[in-house]
C-alpha cells in the first residue's frame, strides 16, 4: 500500500497539490474577508433595530446529548493492511464519531481507538452492487474487462460499506438482517447530523463562510446547490479544493496504475485518500489562520459600525434603488416568464413527502405518549412513570424508531429541476427536512416532559392517567401549530435555493457588467460594509419572495398538507411553561427530580446509551455480532417489546405441575398436637435445587443434605412479621401457600377456643365432608379482565377471617387448601387425604400494555 502511494505521489506531485491547495484558500480568504463585514453589519444591525423572531409552541432544549451516547456494537471490518476481516467493538458517541476499538473490553478500559470515522461526505451503503457502481462511476475503464466477481468478498450476506467520493472506504459485515438495518439507521444518522451544516450561533462567521463559498463557486461557473458542503469548515475547503483537483490528478495517475480494473481501483482509492488528508491538514491550518486575521481585525469594524450606523444605512438604501432601476426590467421579467410558472409544481414536489415524514413523527409521537398513558393506569405510581419518561426522552435520537419518518422523506423526487434548476441532487433538501423532523420530536418530547413534571404534584394514581392524557393533548395540538411554521419556512427557504441560482445564473451575463458602476456611489468608508454584488442578490431575492410567499399560503388555505393559515395564530395558554425551558429533569433520579445529571466528559464512558447495545456482556467476542445474543428478540427499540412482555406474562401465569404427595403426615391424636398444628414449628429447608413437591400442611419434604433452620413457636401475627422479612428469597407460590395455611388455621383456633372438645367429635363423625362453598377472592389465580395486567393483581388477596356466629356451625374436620397448582387436596383429622382433579385456569393472553 504504501509503495503504491510514494510511487504515485512523489514529491514533485505533493508540492502542487500544496500549491493548488493554497491558490484556492487565498481567492477564498479575499471573499471571506469581504462576507465578514458585510455580515458584521448585518449582525449588529440586527442588534440594533431588532426583528420579529417566531413564537414556537413547543419549548427547545440546548443540550438533549448531555450524557448520553448513540449506539455500541460488534461488527466485523474488513482491514486493508492485513487483507482479512476481523471483528471490531463500535461506539457512538455524542459527536456521532464512530470509534473503532480492538474490543469492548478495550473500550471499558479506557484504551485508545484503532480509529474514528467521521462521516461527513459519506453514504451509508448496504448492498455491494450499489457500491460497484458508485466504484465503476469514479474510476472506469471502457476498455478494461469488468470482472464478474467483486474484489470484495463479504463472509454474510449483509454487508455495510461508507464510501465516499475522495476520502477511505469502510467496509463492514454482520450476521442477520436486524443488526444490518439497525446499523445502517444508526450510520446513516451519524451521515445526517455531520453534514447538518455549520452552527448557527455564530452569527458572523457562519454566514461569512457560506456567502463567500457562494461567490467563489459562482465565480467559478457553478450554481445552485452543492452536495459537499458537508462536516466542518475545514472539511468543506478541502471538498472545494478536491473538487478541481481530483479530476485533474486521476488524469495523470490512472493512466500509470498498473494490473486489472479492480486492483487499479483500490490503488486509485489509497492515493486519492492521502491526497485528501493532506488537503484537509492545509485547509484546516490556513482557514484558522484567516479566521484570526479577521476576529482580530472585528473591534475595529465593530466601533466604526456603531459610530456611523445611520450613514451606512441611508447610503445602502441609495445604492439599492440605483440598481433597482437599472436591473428590475430584466428581473420582472424573468420572473414571469421563467419563475412563476414554476413555482408551485416545485412546491407540491417539495410538500408531498415533507407532509408524510411530519405526519409519521406526529403517528410516532401519539403512539408512544399512548403507551405512557396505558402504562400508568396499568403499573401506577410516580416511579414506574419516571422510568416510562427516562425511556422516551430521547425518542427524537433513536436512529432505528425514527428511520419510518426518514424514509418518507426519501422519496423526494426533483429529477425535472436537476436539469432547469442547477439542482446536484435532491440530498440537500432531504437531508435538512430529517433534521427538522428530528428537532421537532425532540421538542415535543421536551415540552411533553415539562407539562408532566409540572402537574406531576399532588396528584392520586387516579389523576395521573388523566394529568398525562391532558398533557398528551396539548402537546400534539403545540406539535401541529409548530411542524406547520417549520414546514412552511422550510418550502419557502427551499425554494429560495432552487430560484436564486437559476435567475443569477440566467442574469449574470447582463448584469454583471453594469454593476461595476455603481461602486462610485458608496463612500470609501462604508466601502467594507457596502457591496454591489451583495445588492444585487438582495433585490433578485426580493423579486421573487412575494411569488413564494403566496404560493406557501394558497398551499396552507387548501390544507392538502395539514398547513395552518397565516392568519390563524394561537395563544400560548402556558405562560409559565418557558420558564421551565432552562431546566433538565432526570427522571431517573427520585420522582424525577430536576437538576444537572452527574458525569460530564470524564464520565464518558458512563453514559447512557440511546439504542441498546447488541454486544451483550460475557458472550466471547468472536460472535460479537447479535446473531449469538440471547433474548436480541426482546430489543425494544425494534417494536418487539410487547411481545416481550407477553410472553414474560405469559410464563408468570403458567400453572405449575403438580408433583403427587411423597409422604402423609401422621394424623393429630391429642389436644396437643392439635395445637402444635394450629401454632405450628416452622422448618424452612435449604438445597440446592428446587423441589416442587410439598406436603399437606404446604411444607416442604427434607432430603439428605439439607440444612434445616428452626423457628421458635410464636403468634400468627409474629410469623406474618417473619414471612415478610424472608418474602424476597421466597417465590410467589411459596407465599401464597403459606398465606392460605394461616387463614385455615386461624379459623381452627378460633372454632377450637369456643369448644374444642364438641368440634373434635363432630370431625370424628363427618371426616369426608368439605366446605360448601369457597370465596373466589381467596384464589391466588385472580386476575383482572379489563385488558391491563397490573402488578397489584399479581399479589395474592388475603381475606381476614370473620368472627363465627353463635348460630353457626363450623366443621373443622375438614382443611381444604388451595394450592398454586390449582389442585384442591381435603385433608381430615385423621391422615387421610382425597385428591381431586386439577382446576386449572386458564387465563387468555394478555398484552402488556
Amino acid at each position: 500500500m504504501g509503495d503504491v502511494i510514494s510511487a504515485n505521489l512523489d514529491e514533485g506531485k505533493r508540492e502542487m497539490i500544496t500549491a493548488r491547495t493554497s491558490a484556492v484558500m487565498a481567492e477564498f480568504g479575499r471573499f471571506y474577508e469581504q462576507q465578514y463585514a458585510v455580515a458584521l453589519f448585518n449582525s449588529v444591525r440586527f442588534e440594533i433595530e431588532g426583528g420579529g423572531n417566531i413564537h414556537t409552541q413547543l419549548l427547545h432544549r440546548k443540550d438533549p446529548l448531555k450524557n448520553k451516547s448513540i449506539f455500541s456494537g460488534g461488527l466485523f471490518q474488513f482491514l486493508e493492511e492485513s487483507k482479512k476481516w476481523r471483528s471490531r467493538f463500535l461506539y457512538v458517541g455524542d459527536s456521532y464519531n464512530i470509534g473503532l476499538y480492538e474490543s469492548k473490553v478495550a473500550y471499558d478500559r479506557g484504551l485508545h481507538s484503532k480509529g474514528v470515522i467521521n462521516c461527513a461526505g459519506y453514504r451509508a451503503l448496504t448492498s455491494m452492487e450499489e457500491y460497484l457502481g458508485l466504484l465503476n462511476n469514479s474510476l472506469n475503464d471502457p476498455k478494461a474487462k469488468v470482472p464478474s466477481a467483486p474484489f470484495l468478498k463479504c463472509p454474510t450476506q449483509f454487508p455495510l460499506i461508507l464510501w465516499h467520493p475522495y476520502a477511505r472506504h469502510h467496509y463492514f459485515c454482520v450476521m442477520t438482517e436486524k443488526e444490518q438495518t439497525k446499523w445502517h439507521a444508526v450510520f446513516q444518522d451519524c451521515v445526517r447530523h455531520t453534514n447538518n451544516g455549520l452552527s448557527e450561533e455564530s452569527k458572523v462567521s457562519t454566514p461569512a463562510f457560506t456567502d463567500a463559498l457562494r461567490l467563489y463557486r459562482q465565480a467559478q461557473g457553478h450554481y445552485g446547490t452543492w452536495d459537499l458542503m458537508c462536516g466542518n469548515q475545514a472539511q468543506i475547503l478541502a471538498n472545494l479544493v478536491m473538487e478541481t483537483l481530483h479530476p485533474e490528478l486521476k488524469n495523470l495517475i490512472v493512466p500509470r496504475l498498473k494490473g486489472k480494473l479492480h486492483q487499479r481501483q483500490k490503488d486509485w482509492m489509497l492515493i486519492s485518500d492521502a491526497v485528501y488528508r493532506q488537503v484537509l491538514s492545509q485547509t484546516r491550518t490556513q482557514h484558522e489562520a484567516l479566521v484570526q486575521v479577521c476576529e482580530v481585525e472585528r473591534p475595529r469594524l465593530d466601533a466604526a459600525l456603531r459610530t456611523d450606523m445611520d450613514q451606512i444605512i441611508t447610503s445602502k438604501e441609495h445604492v439599492s434603488v440605483k440598481i433597482r432601476a437599472s436591473v428590475s426590467p430584466r428581473v420582472e421579467q424573468l420572473v414571469r416568464s421563467k419563475v412563476q410558472p414554476y413555482i408551485h409544481s416545485i412546491l407540491e414536489a417539495l410538500m408531498e413527502p415533507t407532509s408524510r415524514g411530519f405526519s409519521e413523527v406526529r403517528d410516532i409521537l401519539f403512539r408512544e405518549l399512548v403507551e405512557i398513558s396505558k402504562n400508568s393506569i396499568n403499573d401506577g405510581g410516580k416511579e414506574k412513570l419516571g422510568e416510562h419518561m427516562e425511556k422516551i426522552s430521547m425518542l427524537a435520537f433513536h436512529p432505528v424508531k425514527m428511520q419510518s419518518c426518514y424514509e418518507k422523506m426519501e422519496t423526494l423526487n426533483l429529477e425535472g429541476l436537476q436539469q432547469r434548476c442547477d439542482v446536484s441532487s435532491p440530498s440537500v433538501f432531504i437531508q435538512r427536512a430529517q433534521i427538522l423532523m428530528r428537532q421537532q420530536m425532540d421538542d415535543a418530547v421536551y415540552t411533553f416532559e415539562q407539562l408532566v413534571h409540572q402537574s406531576l404534584e399532588g396528584n392520586s394514581r387516579e389523576d395521573l392517567c388523566k394529568t398525562v392524557q391532558r398533557c398528551q393533548d396539548r402537546v400534539l395540538k403545540k406539535y401541529d401549530y409548530d411542524s406547520s411554521t417549520v414546514r412552511k419556512k422550510f418550502f419557502r427557504e427551499a425554494l429560495l435555493q432552487i430560484i436564486i441560482p437559476y435567475m443569477l445564473k440566467q442574469l449574470s451575463p447582463s448584469c454583471s457588467t453594469d454593476l461595476p458602476k455603481f461602486n462610485e456611489l458608496i463612500f470609501e468608508d462604508f466601502s467594507r460594509f457596502i457591496l454591489v454584488e451583495n445588492i444585487f442578490e438582495e433585490l433578485v431575492l426580493q423579486s421573487v419572495s412575494k411569488d413564494i410567499m403566496m404560493a406557501v399560503k394558497e398551499a396552507a388555505v387548501q390544507r392538502r398538507h395539514n398547513l395552518y393559515r397565516d392568519s390563524v395564530v394561537l395563544t400560548n395558554s402556558d405562560l409559565n411553561l418557558h420558564l421551565l425551558g432552562e431546566n433538565t429533569i432526570d427522571w431517573a433520579g427520585p420522582d424525577g427530580v430536576k437538576g444537572e445529571r452527574q458525569g460530564g466528559e470524564g464520565a464518558n464512558r458512563k453514559r447512557k446509551q440511546i439504542v441498546s447495545m447488541i454486544q451483550l456482556d460475557g458472550m466471547p467476542f468472536l460472535y460479537e455480532s447479535c446473531q449469538e445474543v440471547p433474548g436480541v428478540d426482546d430489543i425494544p427499540e425494534e417494536n418487539e417489546g410487547q411481545v416481550g412482555q407477553d410472553l414474560a406474562t405469559e410464563k408468570s401465569l403458567s400453572p405449575v405441575e403438580h408433583v403427587p404427595i411423597e409422604k402423609e403426615p401422621a394424623s393429630p391424636d391429642t389436644l396437643d398436637q392439635i395445637r402444635d398444628l394450629i401454632n405450628p414449628v416452622l422448618e424452612f429447608a435449604h438445597s440446592g435445587e428446587k423441589d416442587d413437591s410439598q406436603l399437606t400442611n404446604g411444607m416442604f419434604p427434607l432430603k439428605e443434605g439439607d440444612e434445616v433452620e428452626t423457628v421458635p413457636r410464636e403468634s400468627p401475627k409474629k410469623v406474618d412479621r417473619e414471612l415478610d422479612a424472608t418474602s424476597s428469597e421466597q417465590t410467589l407460590e411459596e407465599q401464597q401457600c403459606v398465606s392460605a395455611i394461616e387463614s385455615a388455621i386461624h379459623q381452627i383456633e378460633i372454632a377450637i377456643q369456643e369448644d374444642p372438645s364438641d368440634h373434635l367429635s363432630e370431625g370424628a363423625n363427618d371426616s369426608d365432608g368439605e366446605f360448601a362453598e369457597t370465596s373466589t377472592n381467596c384464589s391466588p389465580h385472580r386476575h383482572d379482565d379489563s385488558g391491563f395486567q397490573s402488578p397489584a393483581n399479581e399479589n395474592v388477596e388475603e381475606v381476614e377471617p370473620q368472627p363465627i356466629r353463635d348460630d353457626e356451625v363450623v366443621d373443622t374436620d375438614l382443611v381444604m387448601l388451595t394450592l398454586v397448582e390449582g389442585v384442591k387436596t381435603c385433608i381430615d383429622l385423621d391422615g387421610k387425604a382425597s385428591e381431586k382433579k386439577p382446576e386449572i385456569e386458564t387465563t387468555a393472553e394478555r398484552g402488556f400494555l
